[in-house]
Protein backbone atom coordinates (compact mmCIF):
# COMPACT_ATOMS: atom_id res chain seq x y z
CA UNK A 1 0.00 0.00 0.00
CA UNK A 2 1.22 3.50 -0.57
CA UNK A 3 0.93 5.86 2.38
CA UNK A 4 -2.03 8.65 1.69
CA UNK A 5 0.46 11.87 1.23
CA UNK A 6 2.90 9.91 -1.33
CA UNK A 7 -0.91 9.27 -3.27
CA UNK A 8 -1.66 12.50 -2.97
CA UNK A 9 2.09 13.39 -4.18
CA UNK A 10 1.72 10.99 -7.27
CA UNK A 11 -1.37 12.17 -8.05
CA UNK A 12 -0.58 15.91 -8.51
CA UNK A 13 2.80 14.72 -10.79
CA UNK A 14 0.19 12.75 -12.85
CA UNK A 15 -2.44 15.51 -13.21
CA UNK A 16 0.84 17.75 -14.13
CA UNK A 17 2.17 15.75 -16.44
CA UNK A 18 -1.23 15.56 -18.33
CA UNK A 19 -1.57 18.88 -18.11
CA UNK A 20 2.03 19.75 -19.61
CA UNK A 21 1.19 17.05 -22.44
CA UNK A 22 -2.14 18.97 -23.24
CA UNK A 23 -0.78 22.67 -23.42
CA UNK A 24 2.11 21.05 -25.68
CA UNK A 25 -0.60 19.84 -28.08
CA UNK A 26 -2.25 23.20 -27.86
CA UNK A 27 0.51 25.37 -29.12
CA UNK A 28 1.93 22.96 -31.65
CA UNK A 29 -1.64 22.98 -33.01
CA UNK A 30 -2.10 26.76 -33.46
CA UNK A 31 1.37 26.58 -34.80
CA UNK A 32 0.01 24.31 -37.52
CA UNK A 33 -2.62 26.54 -38.26
CA UNK A 34 -0.49 29.43 -38.09
CA UNK A 35 1.96 27.71 -40.97
CA UNK A 36 -0.88 25.76 -43.29
CA UNK A 37 -1.88 29.25 -45.50
CA UNK A 38 1.88 29.18 -46.46
CA UNK A 39 2.13 25.55 -46.88
CA UNK A 40 -0.98 25.01 -48.45
CA UNK A 41 0.27 23.65 -52.14
CA UNK A 42 3.31 25.59 -51.55
CA UNK A 43 1.92 28.55 -53.30
CA UNK A 44 4.00 31.66 -53.58
CA UNK A 45 3.09 35.25 -52.17
CA UNK A 46 0.63 36.98 -54.82
CA UNK A 47 2.97 39.74 -54.88
CA UNK A 48 5.64 37.58 -56.14
CA UNK A 49 4.45 35.98 -58.95
CA UNK A 50 5.05 38.88 -61.35
CA UNK A 51 8.61 40.57 -61.42
CA UNK A 52 8.24 44.34 -63.25
CA UNK A 53 10.94 46.19 -65.47
CA UNK A 54 9.95 49.88 -65.68
CA UNK A 55 11.57 51.65 -69.07
CA UNK A 56 11.43 55.07 -70.16
CA UNK A 57 11.65 56.23 -73.66
CA UNK A 58 13.74 59.40 -73.79
CA UNK A 59 16.41 60.77 -71.86
CA UNK A 60 16.15 63.40 -70.48
CA UNK A 61 12.02 63.74 -70.86
CA UNK A 62 11.80 67.41 -72.48
CA UNK A 63 9.19 69.24 -71.60
CA UNK A 64 6.85 69.65 -74.21
CA UNK A 65 7.48 66.47 -75.36
CA UNK A 66 6.03 62.66 -75.75
CA UNK A 67 7.59 60.05 -74.25
CA UNK A 68 6.25 56.30 -73.18
CA UNK A 69 6.58 54.37 -69.53
CA UNK A 70 6.89 50.49 -70.40
CA UNK A 71 6.06 47.56 -67.82
CA UNK A 72 7.56 44.49 -69.08
CA UNK A 73 5.83 42.12 -66.48
CA UNK A 74 7.39 38.73 -66.10
CA UNK A 75 4.61 36.71 -65.05
CA UNK A 76 6.08 33.20 -62.93
CA UNK A 77 6.05 29.97 -64.87
CA UNK A 78 3.46 27.78 -63.88
CA UNK A 79 0.80 30.79 -63.77
CA UNK A 80 -1.20 33.46 -65.61
CA UNK A 81 -3.13 36.92 -64.97
CA UNK A 82 -6.44 37.88 -66.69
CA UNK A 83 -6.16 40.08 -69.85
CA UNK A 84 -6.83 43.50 -69.53
CA UNK A 85 -9.88 42.45 -71.13
CA UNK A 86 -11.01 38.75 -69.50
CA UNK A 87 -13.23 36.85 -70.92
CA UNK A 88 -15.99 36.83 -68.52
CA UNK A 89 -17.47 39.61 -66.12
CA UNK A 90 -16.48 38.05 -62.85
CA UNK A 91 -12.63 37.68 -63.16
CA UNK A 92 -10.53 40.52 -62.42
CA UNK A 93 -8.48 42.73 -65.20
CA UNK A 94 -5.29 43.26 -65.50
CA UNK A 95 -4.52 46.97 -65.04
CA UNK A 96 -1.75 49.76 -64.65
CA UNK A 97 -2.40 52.81 -63.22
CA UNK A 98 -0.03 55.70 -62.93
CA UNK A 99 0.04 58.60 -60.06
CA UNK A 100 0.65 61.35 -62.16
CA UNK A 101 2.51 64.65 -61.08
CA UNK A 102 1.63 67.78 -62.14
CA UNK A 103 2.43 69.08 -65.80
CA UNK A 104 2.98 65.13 -66.78
CA UNK A 105 -0.51 63.69 -68.94
CA UNK A 106 -1.23 60.29 -69.94
CA UNK A 107 -2.54 60.12 -73.23
CA UNK A 108 -3.79 56.35 -73.23
CA UNK A 109 -2.59 53.03 -71.78
CA UNK A 110 -1.92 50.17 -74.67
CA UNK A 111 -2.12 46.80 -73.23
CA UNK A 112 -1.05 43.35 -74.82
CA UNK A 113 -3.94 41.37 -76.20
CA UNK A 114 -4.73 38.53 -74.22
CA UNK A 115 -4.00 34.58 -75.26
CA UNK A 116 -6.89 31.93 -75.43
CA UNK A 117 -6.64 29.22 -72.98
CA UNK A 118 -8.22 26.17 -71.26
CA UNK A 119 -7.94 25.47 -67.58
CA UNK A 120 -9.18 22.44 -66.14
CA UNK A 121 -11.53 24.73 -63.99
CA UNK A 122 -12.91 26.16 -67.44
CA UNK A 123 -12.81 23.18 -69.74
CA UNK A 124 -15.15 24.44 -72.28
CA UNK A 125 -14.31 27.88 -72.64
CA UNK A 126 -11.03 29.60 -73.30
CA UNK A 127 -10.18 32.61 -70.89
CA UNK A 128 -7.87 35.56 -72.16
CA UNK A 129 -5.19 36.00 -70.12
CA UNK A 130 -1.18 36.85 -70.29
CA UNK A 131 1.70 34.36 -69.60
CA UNK A 132 5.28 34.67 -69.22
CA UNK A 133 6.69 38.17 -70.40
CA UNK A 134 4.03 40.86 -71.21
CA UNK A 135 4.28 44.26 -71.72
CA UNK A 136 2.20 47.69 -71.00
CA UNK A 137 2.84 51.11 -72.09
CA UNK A 138 2.21 54.41 -70.74
CA UNK A 139 1.72 57.00 -73.10
CA UNK A 140 2.40 60.31 -71.77
CA UNK A 141 3.90 64.01 -72.42
CA UNK A 142 5.47 66.45 -70.40
CA UNK A 143 3.69 70.08 -70.75
CA UNK A 144 5.58 73.32 -69.13
CA UNK A 145 4.25 72.11 -65.39
CA UNK A 146 6.60 69.42 -65.21
CA UNK A 147 9.18 70.01 -62.50
CA UNK A 148 12.68 70.24 -64.02
CA UNK A 149 15.26 67.29 -62.47
CA UNK A 150 14.89 63.92 -61.43
CA UNK A 151 11.05 62.91 -60.84
CA UNK A 152 9.51 59.98 -60.03
CA UNK A 153 6.20 58.30 -61.12
CA UNK A 154 4.50 55.73 -58.96
CA UNK A 155 1.89 53.17 -60.78
CA UNK A 156 -0.09 50.68 -59.43
CA UNK A 157 -0.09 46.99 -61.17
CA UNK A 158 -3.62 45.08 -60.50
CA UNK A 159 -3.83 41.45 -61.14
CA UNK A 160 -5.00 37.83 -59.73
CA UNK A 161 -2.42 35.14 -60.32
CA UNK A 162 -3.37 31.42 -61.00
CA UNK A 163 -2.10 28.66 -61.81
CA UNK A 164 -4.12 25.39 -63.15
CA UNK A 165 -6.11 24.66 -60.05
CA UNK A 166 -5.63 27.26 -57.95
CA UNK A 167 -5.64 31.35 -57.71
CA UNK A 168 -4.26 34.29 -55.29
CA UNK A 169 -5.73 36.71 -53.48
CA UNK A 170 -5.79 39.66 -56.04
CA UNK A 171 -2.98 42.09 -55.55
CA UNK A 172 -2.01 45.87 -55.76
CA UNK A 173 1.85 45.98 -56.91
CA UNK A 174 3.46 49.19 -56.05
CA UNK A 175 5.87 49.91 -59.31
CA UNK A 176 7.74 53.18 -59.99
CA UNK A 177 10.06 55.17 -62.89
CA UNK A 178 12.31 57.38 -62.38
CA UNK A 179 13.44 59.93 -64.86
CA UNK A 180 14.73 63.41 -65.66
CA UNK A 181 12.48 66.47 -66.99
CA UNK A 182 14.72 68.62 -69.28
CA UNK A 183 13.75 72.44 -70.46
CA UNK A 184 11.83 72.83 -73.97
CA UNK A 185 14.26 72.48 -76.45
CA UNK A 186 16.57 69.91 -74.99
CA UNK A 187 18.11 66.81 -76.89
CA UNK A 188 17.14 63.72 -75.60
CA UNK A 189 18.00 60.39 -76.74
CA UNK A 190 15.69 57.47 -77.23
CA UNK A 191 16.38 54.84 -74.66
CA UNK A 192 15.72 50.48 -74.37
CA UNK A 193 14.53 51.08 -78.12
CA UNK A 194 14.35 47.01 -78.51
CA UNK A 195 11.38 47.18 -75.36
CA UNK A 196 9.53 49.90 -77.24
CA UNK A 197 9.79 48.33 -80.71
CA UNK A 198 9.04 44.47 -79.52
CA UNK A 199 5.81 46.17 -77.19
CA UNK A 200 4.80 48.33 -80.41
CA UNK A 201 4.72 45.04 -82.57
CA UNK A 202 2.24 43.62 -80.46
Amino acid sequence: MIPPPRRRVLRAAVRGTLLLIAVCATFAAAGSALRAPQDGGNLPSPSAVVQPHVYVSLDPVPREREFEVAVQAEIARGFHVNSHTPSETYLIPTTLTPNLLAGIQLAGTIYPPGQLEKFPFSPDKPLSVYTGSVTMRLKLSADARAPLGATTIRMTLRYQACNSTTCLPPVNLPVSVRLEVAAVGTDARSTHPEIFRAASSN
